[in-house]
């Protein structure tokens, strides 16, 4: 998961004992999570923590940045260069709460004080049932791994373009050069053509052999005899 979408709280992890084991999963049975589809621009997750404790415990918090590209064209054409987030996932202690939470925030104005900067902005989340932390985790691990995986195909392909370039500009090079030293001995340079190879279709195109029908030719031989 992206560090700076994340607020929480940042323990060193030890190894669990039955007992804590079994007390750590009823924690996170009894724990809810709930969605929003839509971070104001410029909040962030310590504010998203800070609003969303003010109607219940909150355990983690994590907010998807933008795309990178969305991201680069936003600071080259605009004066706001902090990180803007597109959606957000909290997770409450009691999943009693954040289903009452999710159903009384959805589709509200944000509020505060008057002249804040998100007073007017309106809440859309919905509450995950059945939606634990772990399976947020996977989802985000994986699509690392589908970018990730995207990355190195580009390059890979890059790769193979500027090595056709290079190869390219190295036998122009060479002919130029050669077709300098034929100018200097007073010879003009003859451009060979490479021969092209005949595509596939046309060989679709010419009249292809009839089959011999055998019965046809019984009949041929019958009737010469009779």
């Amino acid at each position: 998961m992206d560090p700076d979408g994340f607020a929480g709280p940042s323990q060193i992890v030890k190894p669990l004992t039955k007992e804590a084991l079994a007390a750590f999963k009823a924690e996170q049975d009894r724990a809810g999570v709930i969605y929003i589809s839509r971070i104001p621009p410029g909040m962030r997750p310590t504010k998203v923590r800070h609003i969303m404790s003010g109607y219940g415990e909150v355990g983690r918090v994590y907010l998807q940045q933008e795309d990178a590209k969305r991201a680069y064209l936003r600071r080259k054409y605009t004066s706001t260069k902090k990180p803007h987030y597109t959606e957000g996932w909290v997770e409450f202690k009691d999943k009693k709460i954040a289903r009452s939470v999710a159903e009384m925030l959805n589709a509200q104005t944000i509020g505060g004080k008057k002249g804040t900067r998100w007073r007017d902005d309106i809440w859309t989340m919905k509450y995950l049932p059945k939606f634990k932390w772990s399976m947020l985790t996977e989802q985000v691990a994986h699509e690392a791994a589908i970018h990730a995986a995207k990355l190195r195909v580009e390059l890979s392909h890059s790769r193979a373009e500027q090595h056709d370039y290079l190869k390219n500009v190295e036998l122009a090079r060479v002919l130029n050069k050669r077709a300098d030293k034929k100018r200097e001995k007073g010879e003009e340079p003859q451009i060979k053509e490479r021969p092209r190879k005949r595509p596939a279709a046309d060989t679709e195109d010419q009249p292809r052999k009839k089959a011999k029908n055998p019965a046809a030719d019984m009949s041929e031989v019958l009737g010469s005899i009779f």
